[in-house]
């Protein structure tokens, strides 16, 4: 694969992750006068090119995020096709997926700070924001739902910026190949319940899942995750959301308060929209007056993997972000 790459002017480095039916590779880009650009590469598997439902989808997805140029949304830069087989160019993140970062907290049995907890899905809620507001070239609206806000396709980058990448499931005007209705599209444990159901989605889907990472965030696990995949869904769809202040004593009122809403089952009672939701966790962190930044959020990154981690917590709460014994 590497001398094929070669050819169209990339080198792949190492594999970065591996799903199903695809692969994700950093590789260097090369231009002319010895240019070199990082770049991830993501790519179909040769076995699911020949299939005509997946092409499609991989393209769809390519076609879809092309012009979705945001801060807080990994970029694709290019579509391309070496024999039969597909591949994308997109921008290379240089740090952790959500999943890795509370990974490393749940080793270290340390909470994340609320208030970066709420940053990292306030910045999501802006992504999520521009894509669901995004028209095409005629002016229509788009109509776009990730469908799959979970952590591990929230990149937090070493500078301290957030980013949501792989809309393979996304529906959108003019491209939904996962029909809704007959099959359920996302990971089960991050799923709306109109997901669960079966339902059509519209954009208040996603922001029910930004409810459950913000949760996984200040919890360090998934609220309704269970051991069968039925007992999951039906967590989502009949369980009781607790009082997360019950839980972790140092979760504000407030934020209790915005986890309910975003938690709603009814999408009529959830917030309405992306830019209503960001309002309420951005007032909360910056209500009395400086907060956390890309920069704090860089910073503790560096404590969490640059020295183990292993009392980045600690220093940044001093005896408030110990798991609390349940």
């Amino acid at each position: 694969m590497k001398h094929i790459f070669n050819e169209v002017h990339y080198e792949l480095t190492r594999k970065i992750a591996e799903g199903g039916m695809g692969l994700v590779y950093e590789a260097t880009q090369k231009g002319i006068g010895g240019f070199r650009k990082v770049v991830a590469i993501k790519l179909i598997r040769e076995e699911y090119s020949a299939i005509e439902e997946f092409r499609n989808n991989f393209i769809g997805e390519a076609k879809l995020v092309a012009d979705l140029i945001h801060t807080n949304i990994v970029q694709t830069y290019h579509l391309g096709k070496i024999g039969e087989q597909y591949f994308m160019t997109m921008e290379y993140v240089t740090g952790w997926n959500l999943e890795e970062f509370l990974d490393r907290h749940v080793e270290t049995e340390q909470y994340i700070p609320a208030d970066l907890a709420v940053f990292i899905v306030s910045r999501i809620c802006r992504g999520l924001g521009y894509a669901h507001r995004k028209k095409d070239s005629q002016g229509r609206l788009l109509g776009i739902v990730h469908r799959d806000v979970n952590p591990k396709n929230i990149m937090i980058a070493q500078e301290g910026d957030v980013k949501l990448t792989d809309f393979g499931i996304a529906k959108a005007l003019d491209l939904m190949y996962n029909k809704e209705g007959d099959v359920i599209a996302g990971k089960d444990e991050y799923l709306s319940p109109e997901q669960a159901r079966c339902e059509v989605t519209d954009h208040r889907a996603d922001l029910f899942c930004c409810g459950i990472v913000m949760s996984e965030l200040l919890l360090g696990y998934n609220l309704f995750e269970a051991y069968e995949s039925e007992d999951t869904i039906r967590n989502i769809l009949e369980m009781k959301v607790p009082n997360f202040k019950e839980i972790r004593p140092d979760i504000d009122p407030r934020l209790d308060k915005i986890l309910q809403t975003s938690l709603m089952r009814a999408r009529d009672e959830r917030y309405q929209s992306s830019e209503e939701m960001l309002t309420e966790l951005e007032s909360f962190i910056y209500g009395e007056g400086y907060g956390p930044t890309n920069e704090k959020l860089a910073a503790y990154i560096y404590d969490v993997f640059g020295d183990d981690g292993e009392n980045a917590a600690l220093r940044w709460h001093r005896g408030e972000t110990r798991f609390a014994d349940n």
